[in-house]
């Protein structure tokens, strides 16, 4: 089938090409932009069976006014000391200026005497703004109050800084659109860095960039049109991951293509045969790779919480744009330059002499029980950070530590309860009307909760049908320990439930323990099913059933160590109360899916050398040397994209880019290179089984082994 492919794309490649780029034009232009459906609230994302969007619900039809957009202008002094009379009576004045600037979307401004902390350290200044922090009209209205009253303050030694939900999404839309940038410039750096360094020729270096870009432009604009056609919305972490994982794989296809391009030329094929003959040979690896891709993406269907549910299609529609670009744009493009590609070098005319890889595939095929116990245990080694791994759900954090809305947020928590700025929000829906005194009984109960720092007065509604009940909780309210309280915190509000009403317990920490909740229970579904779908293609690529298990039995292995490595950084060295919940998964995800890729292009190179007659100790040192090389410059290429999530500057993806980093580095440098070749060693014949490996005619190959491993000795020949 791959044969038939590639010999069409090549009698054809003007058309191919001219094929995606009508296609891509005639998407982009007639489909909305992705930045349309995006949000960056996770707790939206929630399904309504969790008691904190019911409450939410009830929350703004009961008090649509309340429900409105807010930010909070946290005042305290230059010097870090207290407010006087003086200082107070400005941010009176700040209030009145800022509610009769005629900001459009500014609804009211006001401060009063409680909104003095106690120790006299900060001054709140509430904002009321008509709309949702989604609204760019509300972005732009929280931008003039910013400007409007850093302005009015100038010179009177008070400084200002605003927080809240709006002032976090802005903040929060501003650091993921930084970190998009800085991510796309560095991995094309990198990107062409590399090529360059493999091939030593600008044409090689700019196909990633050409093919990949297209690929990628279009997969933004089909996610977004079926946002709009089906109504659902992305997290804002999309785009950066589109931007990692498809450049990363991309290259990675384009890697093994070029690779086994060069390998026919010098074999002495006719360039447009070399094409057609490195699409037969490579193309089921790669589409094996990428369906495992695909299929794992494809898992986060069955997740509860929405974030995963569009996540994962959305990357999955990402790759398979990919493998058909891999297996027609890429080929059609070789086919037009031909040799021309490596120009201009000249190391492709030459056979490659020995390099690191020969030496180390011996190594293996000598010592295959020494290689398997240092490599297993230095992924053992890593895995045991798993031990302490302890989840963070604390968004705040998550934000550049020069952000407005976390430097106020922290200045606030400098005076205020740690929960003063997200109460959690107790509601009574009642049968008939309510009153003041029912609710106060109600908020008597609940003060009596361990963790409950203090009950604010009750509020009705205009019918009097459903009251509200805040609570300050002691701690953090985004902490585990604050989590933690909501459950029986629940339980007791259900119990103290007045005769005839209902009660729901809401607000950001509320619903961030339903978050905590639903990324379990996708934890225990997608894990499974995803490892079972991937065993699977192994078993359909290898027709067995022994190597399916042991190498996902290393891949998983692999996964440990990736998120034992983030605990050590992070929790360890770092000293992050932990790591950011949604890491888990997305670690395991990447990590699992990608990393088999480089033990699918190993072990069918495994299976290969088999074919050929050679025995198992000899079939891996031939494995390393021949497949070696382009698993360490796709593991290169792959580890630098998802390593420049480093630069981000935005907690989440630096975090997930350490992890994967790790995870990329181990499954192309210590299991595909080391554990899976000395395994298949050891276990012989027997891990084909139940099939055969029948021997085929050996043809006059040779083995590309340039890598980036010993660029001193291709760049003698060039």
């Amino acid at each position: 089938m791959f044969g038939a492919l590639g010999r069409s794309v090549v009698r054809h490649p003007v058309r191919v090409i001219l094929a995606w780029v009508v296609i891509s034009v005639a998407v982009v232009a007639f489909s909305p932009r992705l930045t349309d459906i995006i949000n960056a609230d996770q707790t939206s994302f929630l399904p309504s069976s969790y008691e904190s969007v019911q409450a939410q619900e009830l929350a703004s039809e009961a008090f649509p006014q309340a429900s409105a957009a807010t930010v909070i202008g946290v005042v305290k002094r230059a010097d870090g000391g207290q407010l006087t009379e003086a200082d107070t009576q400005r941010v009176q004045q700040l209030a009145g200026e800022l509610g009769g600037a005629g900001i459009e979307r500014v609804a009211a401004a006001q401060t009063a005497p409680q909104a003095v902390s106690p120790n006299r350290s900060v001054q709140l200044v509430t904002v009321a703004l008509q709309g949702t922090p989604q609204d760019e009209a509300v972005v732009e209205a929280l931008r003039q109050v910013r400007e409007r009253s850093t302005e009015a303050l100038e010179g009177s030694g008070l400084r200002i800084g605003y927080t809240g939900d709006v002032a976090l999404f802005a903040d929060s839309e501003q650091a993921f659109a930084d970190a998009e940038r800085i991510v796309g410039i560095a991995t094309i750096v990198l990107i062409v860095g590399l090529q360059l360094l493999i091939f030593r020729s600008p044409i090689a270096a700019l196909f990633p960039i050409i093919s990949v870009g297209l690929v990628f432009t279009l997969a933004q604009s089909l996610i977004a049109a079926a946002g709009k056609l089906f109504d659902f919305e992305v997290g804002t972490e999309l785009t950066t991951l589109l931007t990692v994982v498809l450049f990363g794989i991309g290259t990675d296809y384009i890697l093994f293509l070029l690779f086994r391009f060069r390998e026919r030329l010098r074999a002495g094929d006719d360039p447009k045969v070399a094409v057609a003959t490195a699409v037969e040979r490579v193309g089921e690896a790669i589409a094996s790779a990428a369906g495992v891709v695909i299929i794992a993406f494809s898992a986060m269907l069955l997740a509860s919480l929405g974030f995963f549910t569009t996540l994962g299609p959305g990357l999955a529609v990402a790759v398979a744009l990919m493998l058909l670009a891999a297996l027609t744009l890429i080929p059609a493009l070789l086919a037009l330059t031909g040799p021309r590609v490596f120009w201009p070098s000249k190391s492709w005319q030459r056979p490659p002499k020995a390099t690191t890889f020969g030496r180390l595939g011996r190594l293996v095929g000598r010592r295959p029980v020494l290689v398997a116990l240092v490599s297993g245990a230095v992924v053992v080694a890593l895995a045991a950070g798993t031990l302490g791994f302890r989840q963070n759900y604390d968004f705040v954090s998550q934000l550049p530590s020069d952000t407005e809305s976390r430097r106020a947020f922290v200045d606030l928590q400098s005076g205020f309860p740690a929960g003063a700025l997200n109460p959690t929000q107790v509601f009574v829906r009642g049968d008939q009307a309510l009153d003041e005194a029912t609710l106060q009984q109600l908020g008597a109960s609940l003060q009596g909760v361990e963790g409950v720092g203090a009950v604010l007065p009750p509020q009705l509604s205009s019918d009097k049908t459903v009251g509200q009940v805040d609570l300050l909780l002691a701690m953090n309210p985004s902490s585990a320990e604050a989590l933690d309280l909501i459950e029986p915190l629940r339980d007791a509000a259900h119990a103290a439930a007045p005769p005839g009403t209902t009660v729901l317990v809401g607000g950001t920490t509320s619903a961030t323990a339903d978050l905590r909740a639903a990324t379990g229970r996708d934890l225990r579904v997608i894990f499974p099913v995803a490892g079972i779908l991937i065993a699977l293609v192994l078993a359909l690529l290898l027709r067995s059933v022994v190597a399916p298990i042991y190498l996902m039995l290393a891949v998983m292995l692999g996964y440990a160590a990736s998120l034992g490595a983030a605990v050590f950084i992070f929790q360890g060295l770092g000293g992050e109360p932990g790591v950011l919940f949604l890491l888990p998964i997305l670690v395991y995800l990447f990590v699992v899916a990608i990393g088999t890729d480089y033990n699918i292009l190993m072990i069918a190179r495994l299976r290969e050398e088999a074919a050929d007659g050679n025995q198992p100790r000899d079939a891996a040192a031939l494995a390393v040397e021949h497949a070696g090389p382009s698993v360490a410059s796709a593991g290169v290429i792959l580890a630098g994209t998802f390593g420049s999530l480093l630069l981000a500057g935005v907690a989440f993806l630096t975090q997930m880019g350490a992890a994967v980093t790790v995870g990329i580095v181990l499954a192309a440098f210590v299991i595909s290179v080391f554990l899976v070749p000395a395994l298949t060693a050891l276990i012989g014949t027997r891990a084909w089984w139940p099939g055969r490996v029948e021997r085929r005619t050996p043809e006059p190959e040779q083995a590309d082994a340039e890598a980036p491993a010993a660029p001193a000795e291709d760049r003698s020949r060039t």
